[in-house]
């Protein structure tokens, strides 16, 4: 017994710690976007790279757990934003501003998840920021896919089409903030309404299932 609890403590202070170096790394990261090192991030913390090492592996195991962090972050405030109680018109301009307000708060964040810096320190130059981008977006398409798959009636192959939906409408999404952020040629309101626009017409048309959450 009084080993499961030690080893129940030895979890949860190994548990707080990760979270407690993730901090520090998204203080560098806001800092330095995509500029940031592990070296930055050590010397954040207050240890040095070798621990940092034994914690995450390297910058890709890094990347990963804070692309974790942030994405189930996002996903949180989307499903609220899908579960207002609100027409479905203002509910589809709610998820899409609720991702764009995301990346505009934290651009610094946003890049380094999605660009690689330009000018990378020699050893880690193999990062491929690509690599591990896409299997975020991926896992957005997917929980959007099953929201939209869950709660509109969208006949034959309702499924799959779903699967289309949701990855289409992630990846829209990626491309359209991603061009806004760097060129800011409309408001966010502008771009919301914008997206919304050419989202409407078969959302519009489809019927919520039976018995289920609106969309």
């Amino acid at each position: 017994m009084e080993t499961t609890q030690q080893a129940a403590g030895q979890q949860r202070s190994a548990d707080q710690r990760r979270r407690e170096l993730l901090e520090a790394a998204d203080r560098v990261v806001l800092r330095d976007g995509p500029q940031a090192s592990m070296n930055a991030i050590a010397a954040e913390a207050g240890i040095t790279k070798p621990i940092l090492y034994r914690h995450f592996g390297d910058k890709s195991g890094l990347y990963r757990a804070l692309a974790k962090r942030h994405t189930d972050a996002l996903l949180h405030a989307l499903r609220e934003a899908v579960d207002a109680p609100s027409e479905r018109r203002e509910r589809v301009e709610a998820t899409l501003d609720t991702y764009l307000a995301a990346i505009e708060a934290r651009p610094q964040v946003y890049r380094f998840l999605m660009h690689p810096a330009e000018d990378s320190q020699p050893s880690e130059a193999g990062f491929d920021v690509g690599r591990h981008s896409a299997p975020l977006l991926r896992r957005l398409g997917e929980e959007l896919a099953k929201v939209i798959f869950d709660r509109v009636d969208l006949g034959p192959d309702s499924e799959q089409l779903a699967r289309v939906w949701g990855h289409g409408i992630v990846g829209m999404m990626h491309a359209a903030g991603d061009w806004w952020l760097g060129e800011r040629e409309c408001s966010r309101a502008e771009l919301v309404r914008c997206l919304a626009d050419l989202l409407w017409g078969r959302l519009a048309a489809a019927a919520d299932r039976p018995g289920g959450q609106t969309f």
